[in-house]
């Protein structure tokens, strides 16, 4: 992908996440990284895609200017989620499931519905409220024991103490049953407010039916006898029957995406089948008899991946011959080379996506690396240059602040080089060793310096919070 979807050879383009924090991986693998949390993957394509999907929702919604961030979860599964009202979180598996645009925005619409509703401070507040409560019954039920535990004592009769047992209990599953019905009213309150904001938008809300109705198909059996009071979202038939009765009314039910998003959903959808499924799997889904360009993407990304560069970089050349002005082929194609050793070669194809991406920063973190894995020091200074552009835009990627620190190492810059090895450990979640890189820096930087500030900062700073 790069995602960084990189290779599954080499620790070299993928960085992931741990929500808030960055933590470099080797490519598309299950973290070997020590940070608690879901790991993330990083791809600009997928990432601008999925940007371009939210942006006239979120202004619709009046989140526009609240930053909200896409995050991609390394999880093959269809899921979606909202968990601190600054991130939507999306697996990819979501994304190469849905086969049109419109499916997978609307999964963000409902998403953006559960932001735009704070339905995460109110249940919250719920959450607490429910757990007073539950104090509370605790209280009263563990006085009754004690009492009948005394009256047992004196009487052989153990009827309050059943009775305080009781009063624990009972009270604690009415509170349960209250929290999910207030679930579910959350989840159908995102829905309404889903299509409303496709609506506004003047999209389909067909791609969102479809999308809650194949896995109200899918649940079905499971959820046959289920104690609907006891769900946290809707029965599916009946969540299912609402959601198609107020999103068909909509104006633009039959529309249908522009053939040139769904080309890119496409490609996108190529791209985290070839980094993340087996390749016999990409070419079940991508045959050579297929000789769409997402086919052939897929294939040449696999190729890559699995060891036959000549033949990739062939593959790769003929996608940029359809589409020269395509930045992703390049940095694939810089990308493979990278991986194969070739940082030298690798230089020209990710100068020229950076170009065409507009200096996207994770494109960036790898042209450094070339730079850097060239080993000729004629190219140090631009790789500064570039990697300190780059953090300073991705500021949680530490595989930019560890490319950097290396550049800095060459340079002969020690003080500089432990500060950014310093932070790239402490968004590894690793802060022992960033606590003892920065306070190695700060004897390095004269006191007072924006240096020895920042390694002050990293000294005395707690833990990064997810």
């Amino acid at each position: 992908m790069s995602l960084q979807i990189a290779s599954r050879k080499k620790a070299s383009a993928l960085t992931a996440l741990v929500t808030a924090t960055a933590i470099a991986l080797t490519p598309f693998s299950a973290a070997r990284a020590q940070a608690k949390g879901p790991p993330v993957l990083r791809d600009t394509e997928t990432e601008q895609l999925l940007r371009e999907y939210t942006r006239p929702i979120l202004r619709v919604a009046g989140l526009e200017k609240q930053n909200i961030q896409m995050v991609i979860i390394n999880d093959g599964s269809f899921n979606a989620f909202v968990a601190d009202g600054r991130r939507i979180f999306v697996n990819w598996g979501a994304i190469l499931q849905s086969e049109t645009p419109n499916q997978i925005i609307g999964v963000l619409a409902h998403e953006t519905g559960h932001l735009a509703g704070g339905h995460l401070s109110k249940l919250r507040e719920q959450l607490a409220a429910a757990q007073t409560q539950m104090i509370i019954a605790m209280l009263l039920g563990a006085g009754a024991i004690v009492a009948g535990s005394t009256q047992r004592s004196s009487t052989g009769n153990n009827g309050l103490a059943n009775a305080g047992a009781a009063a624990i209990a009972a009270p604690q599953e009415v509170i349960r049953r209250s929290l999910l019905s207030y679930q579910r009213q959350q989840e159908e309150n995102a829905d309404r407010a889903g299509v409303k904001f496709l609506a506004a938008t003047q999209q389909s809300p067909k791609g969102m039916y479809e999308t809650f109705k194949r896995f109200s198909s899918e649940s079905l059996f499971a959820a046959r006898g289920a104690d609907p009071y006891l769900q946290s979202h809707p029965m599916p038939a009946e969540r299912v029957a609402a959601l198609q009765e107020f999103a068909s009314s909509s104006p633009y039910w039959n529309k249908k995406d522009d053939p040139a998003l769904q080309l890119r959903h496409d490609m996108v959808r190529a791209k985290i089948s070839a980094f993340m499924e087996r390749p016999e799997t990409v070419y079940r889904r991508y045959p050579q008899t297929n000789d769409s360009l997402p086919a052939r993407y897929a294939r040449a990304i696999s190729t890559y991946l699995h060891g036959d560069l000549r033949s990739a970089l062939a593959q790769i050349d003929a996608l940029i011959q359809v589409q020269p002005n395509n930045p992703y082929f390049y940095e694939v194609r810089g990308q493979a080379l990278l991986e194969s050793g070739k940082a030298a070669e690798a230089i020209a194809p990710l100068r020229k996506a950076v170009a065409l991406s507009n200096n996207a920063p994770l494109i960036e973190m790898l042209l450094g690396q070339a730079l850097v894995g060239t080993d000729n020091k004629a190219y140090t200074d631009e790789a500064v240059r570039i990697l300190r552009a780059a953090v300073a835009r991705e500021p949680e990627a530490a595989l930019g602040y560890t490319q950097l620190a290396m550049a800095y190492g060459r340079k002969g810059d020690y003080a500089e080089a432990d500060l950014a090895s310093a932070q790239a450990a402490y968004l590894r979640g690793d802060n022992k060793t960033a606590r003892e890189l920065a306070t190695r820096a700060k004897t390095r930087f004269a006191v007072g310096t924006p240096g020895w500030v920042k390694a002050d900062d990293i000294v005395a700073a707690k833990p990064p919070r997810n």
